[in-house]
This record gives C-alpha cells, structure tokens and sequence, in this order.
C-alpha cells in the first residue's frame, strides 16, 4: 500500500489564470458591441460606462507602454 502512494506521479500545481492586455481589449470591444445593441437597460448604462471608461484608459495608458518596451529590446 505506501509502494501504491510513493510511486503515485507528482500532480502539477493547477496554473493560475492568466489576463492579458488581449483579453482587456477584447472585453472593451465587446462591451461596446453590446452596448451598441441595446443589451444593457438605461438604468444599467451608468455602471457599464464607468468601467468601460476605467478599463480604457488603463488601456490607453499599458498598449503604448508595453509597445515602447517591446520595441527596446
């Protein structure tokens, strides 16, 4: 029985998530193709438009970031 447990195979840690600049930018897209659409409600837009602007500028402010680093090496 510990033969059994010993020579079980080491399980790998499970990989932690991952959220690129990529995937931020496909979220503002897609936030505003719904929003284009009409799936939010009225009442619904002033939270929506807080965190689209949020998340744009973020946006704004790593693309060219990561660009200018990306460039220098």
């Amino acid at each position: 029985m510990s033969d059994e447990v010993e020579n079980a195979p080491a399980q790998e840690a499970p990989k932690a998530p991952e959220l690129t600049v990529t995937d931020l930018q496909n979220i503002r897209a897609i936030i505003d193709i719904a929003a284009t659409r009409g799936t939010f409600k009225a009442a619904e837009m002033a939270g929506v438009g807080q965190v689209y602007a949020k998340l744009d500028a973020f946006l704004n402010a790593v693309v060219p970031a990561q660009a200018a680093q990306q460039a220098g090496q």
